[in-house]
């Protein structure tokens, strides 16, 4: 069911991005890229999810967290699109081995390994960490990365960036893949993560670049990192 009702909710739903937003992509050809790979995203807001399936150029499976998964509706609509769960407050070898299948399977496996929304300071983009782990399953799966940096998806929090005005702006750059390393020479992942963590700033510094290019940076919502 869970592609059937992936297509469902994108035929219903990208028309409201269509009519609401001039978003600014770049490298979306990178996404095209055959095969299982994990799509590794930066957190801004919960509507980086509906964002990026109105952008990328395949059908996607998302690894949630347990929190957002038991809320009733949310959980619901995530189970029936193929989403699972991971449970950070432990190890969870179950939710590994759905990955693992997934991607065995030539899935699109979208993860944010930041682990949350995090606030500025938290954020990967301006220095934090993520969460480890992402750079062992690539290894295990031996699938490449493909890195993501997503911004102004908080916008849609307000109704009028709804109205189909195409006024919304939102923005994404996809990366060149990160191709898994010798596994016994990095079989925690740790050189893959780094590599992941250097390509978010770089494209998040493009982004930003051509944001300004295009003289659109008054209307890039930048405040995603503060919460409710």
């Amino acid at each position: 069911m869970g592609r059937l009702f992936y297509n469902t909710i994108w035929t219903l739903g990208y028309p409201a991005f269509w009519t609401s937003a001039n978003p600014v992509i770049l490298h979306r050809e990178r996404a095209k890229l055959a095969g299982g790979y994990i799509l590794a995203a930066n957190h801004t807001s919960p509507y980086d999810v509906p964002c990026l399936m109105a952008t990328h150029p395949r059908v996607m499976d998302f690894v949630s967290i347990t929190e957002v998964m038991n809320k009733p509706f949310v959980g619901w609509l995530f189970r029936n699109m193929g989403t699972f769960a991971l449970d950070r407050s432990r190890r969870d070898p179950q939710a590994v081995r759905v990955i693992l299948d997934r991607l065995d399977r030539g899935h699109v496996v979208t993860m944010f390994p930041e682990g949350r929304i995090p606030t500025r300071e938290q954020s990967v983009l301006y220095g934090g960490a993520i969460r480890r782990g992402i750079g062992r399953i690539a290894q295990m799966a031996n699938v490449p990365i493909v890195p993501c940096v997503i911004l102004g998806t908080v916008a849609y929090r307000r109704f009028t960036s709804w109205l189909p005005l195409r006024r919304t702006i939102y923005a994404a750059n996809f990366g060149e893949p990160i191709s898994p390393t010798n596994a016994s020479d990095d079989p925690d992942g740790e050189q893959l993560e780094a590599k992941l963590v250097q390509s978010f700033h770089a494209l998040f510094s493009e982004l930003i670049e051509e944001v300004a290019k295009r003289e659109l940076s008054d209307r890039l919502s930048m405040d995603f990192w503060k919460q409710d």
